[in-house]
Formats: structure tokens, sequence, C-alpha cells
């Protein structure tokens, strides 16, 4: 089982079924949780080598990303593949992983 069938397996147990943007909007704040750790650790950035982040809030970001493309009807793995594809191309092409937008 990969950890998006564990993190669906573990929703539909607990009922915990939610639309795509609900999904989203918690995914957007468990992201928010570790820039905050970021900040926090960092003192905002001023000592970027004392960064901190909490492995279970990491965690619950992870736990929120595979819960919304389980809501989107997404594998997650498929996604990802495809952005490394991406990535592997754009570097060839021109040396750089960025989009330069």
């Amino acid at each position: 089982m990969n950890a998006q069938e564990t993190v669906a397996e573990f929703l539909a147990e607990h009922e915990l079924d939610s639309e795509p943007a609900y999904r989203i909007l918690d995914l957007a704040s468990e992201v928010g949780e570790l820039a905050k750790d970021v900040n926090d650790s960092t003192d905002y950035g001023a000592e970027p080598e004392e960064v901190d982040v909490k492995t279970d809030e990491l965690g619950d970001a992870l736990f929120s990303l595979l819960a919304v493309a389980e809501s989107l009807d997404v594998d997650a793995e498929e996604a990802l593949d495809e952005a490394l594809a991406k990535y592997r191309a754009r570097i060839e092409a021109t040396g750089d992983p960025g989009s330069g937008e």
C-alpha cells in the first residue's frame, strides 16, 4: 500500500470526506505552519542555517497534500513523476529547473 492509499483508507475509516476546496485550504494552512516554524527558528530569515521544522508539521502537510490528491482523484505518484519529467526537461533545455516566469 502506498502513502496515498494509506491516507485514503484513514479518511474513509474515520468518515473524513471533504470537498477538494476544503482540502486545499487545509493544505495551505498546514504549509503555513511550516512557514511559521521556519520564521520562528531562523529569526525571520536572519539566520537561515538555524531552520528547524517540526517533523509532525511536515507530516501534517504531507497528509493534507495526499488528501487533496485523493479528493481530486489524482494519483499522487503519477503527478510526481510528471513533475520530475518536467523539471528534467527544463534542466536539459536550459540548465535550470525554474520555469522562468
